[in-house]
């Protein structure tokens, strides 16, 4: 199956009183520069995703800006809000046997700590750019479902 991560584009900054209030980060927009970016992302990846692909995403606002660039059908899930764990995504996008890929718009740290989680890096953790994208694949080797890299995308070398 395929995995793709996408990061959501640049968002505008939470500060003051209201920067524990999860109301208030789930309400946060895209920065005009997110925006851009994430259109631009989203003419690569539309070249790119399989007509079959699902789309998930976080119900922050960022993240269905970000999903909406791409102009397809997305459903949201609380699942994938801030706070969500690698489980959480792993499960609702159903790795390693769902037969259609699977596009999830999440956030930091999540994404990276799947990544981390799938590829077995060392660190709990991979750093994932604002906006960008990881492709990854399983496969079977050896009878062991692995995670290979197909791609990773950054808007700004688009």
């Amino acid at each position: 199956m395929d995995l793709i991560l996408w990061r959501h584009a640049e968002a505008e900054e939470l500060t003051g009183h209201g920067a524990e209030d999860s109301a208030l980060d789930l309400a946060r927009r895209l920065t005009a520069r997110g925006e851009k970016r994430a259109v631009r992302m989203a003419e690569w990846l539309n070249r790119q995703l399989p007509d079959s692909t699902r789309i998930l995403s976080s119900p922050a606002r960022r993240c269905e800006q970000t999903a909406l660039a791409l102009g397809h059908k997305f459903k949201t899930y609380g699942d994938l809000a801030p706070g969500a764990t690698p489980a959480q995504l792993l499960a609702l996008a159903q790795w390693p046997s769902s037969r259609m890929p699977i596009l999830v718009i999440g956030h930091q740290p999540t994404l990276g700590q799947t990544i981390a989680q799938l590829l077995h890096l060392q660190e709990s953790d991979c750093a994932i750019k604002k906006g960008a994208v990881w492709w990854l694949r399983s496969r079977e080797k050896e009878g062991q479902v692995e995670a290979i890299v197909v791609t990773v995308q950054s808007p700004e070398f688009l």
